[in-house]
């Protein structure tokens, strides 16, 4: 089944991300450290002719370490400048900026080489939804200069902004494609809360999110939930984190769709412990 999704804005900032690269020296690329494949933009890739790019893995923070360390290296392979990154750590935010200026050297060596007046490189910076930017970009300036938000599409137009001295930042509104034909890759990013929770069922998104946390991080849902590491009919799992947390109907059932939002929040907001949906290797 593909999963569309394509609101009339995105395809203007696509084309808006098309006529602006042209200004640009690089580009940063932020993804989703807890599913960096399926955050990734494939629409962009076709549209970048090239550029010099950095990937950063955001909220690495929420992220299982080890899976992080296995798509940095597999972003090396790849030949991709690449880090993880926790906006609440200045330490991180330094890296991006020095990272930043490695990716942008040669570009500013061959102008200089021209004989083109020196000036601080330009960056494009791009991501999908609710993936981090606006809260980077504010940390980068050190001010308040993007919208931030809990939501997805939170940023709507573009702006340039300085980050220090060391260069320029072309801010863009967060990009989807126009369908995800890969059905994984949507509950993938629901589950996460890139994709607005009006898009898929959120049982459907719990029970995907339930079900992969059973087969790779069982201890997580005993600690978090009591629940038996043995029990396979996703029926009782509802039930018994219902009846845990007090979600129960008035003739005694348990309400599934207040059990999904319990459980989605958990995840997304790190209460279930660092987490990676996917490796390089799936």
């Amino acid at each position: 089944m593909a999963i569309q999704w394509f609101p009339g804005h995105m395809a203007k900032a696509r084309r808006q991300v098309q006529e602006k690269l042209k200004l640009v020296d690089f580009v940063i690329e932020l993804v989703d450290a807890r599913a960096p494949f399926s955050s990734q933009n494939p629409m962009l890739h076709q549209i970048l002719n090239n550029k010099p790019k950095l990937v950063v893995l955001m909220k690495s923070d929420l992220a299982d370490p080890l899976k992080t360390n296995q798509w940095l290296s597999h972003f090396k392979e790849q030949g991709l400048k690449a880090i993880a990154v926790d906006v609440k750590n200045n330490k991180d935010i330094k890296q991006v900026i020095k990272s930043a200026n490695e990716v942008a050297k040669d570009k500013m060596d061959r102008l200089i080489r021209k004989g083109v007046r020196p000036r601080a490189p330009r960056a494009m910076i791009i991501g999908i939804p609710n993936v981090g930017k606006s809260t980077l970009i504010n940390k980068l300036a050190s001010k308040k200069v993007a919208k931030t938000g809990d939501r997805p599409g939170v940023t709507t137009a573009q702006q340039w902004i300085k980050v220090k001295k060391d260069f320029e930042l072309l801010d863009t509104p967060g990009i989807l494609w126009p369908k995800f034909n890969e059905e994984i890759i949507g509950y993938r990013l629901a589950a996460i809360g890139t994709i607005k929770d009006q898009i898929l069922s959120l049982q459907d998104i719990a029970i995907f999110a339930l079900e992969f946390l059973k087969e790779n991080y069982p201890e997580r849902l005993v600690e978090r939930y009591q629940l038996d590491k043995t029990e396979k009919d996703m029926e009782k799992i509802f039930e018994t984190i219902g009846r845990l947390r007090g979600t129960l109907e008035s003739g005694g059932g348990v309400k599934n769709e207040k059990v999904a939002e319990i459980v989605l929040q958990d995840l997304r907001q790190g209460r279930l412990g660092p987490i990676t949906l996917e490796d390089p290797n799936s």
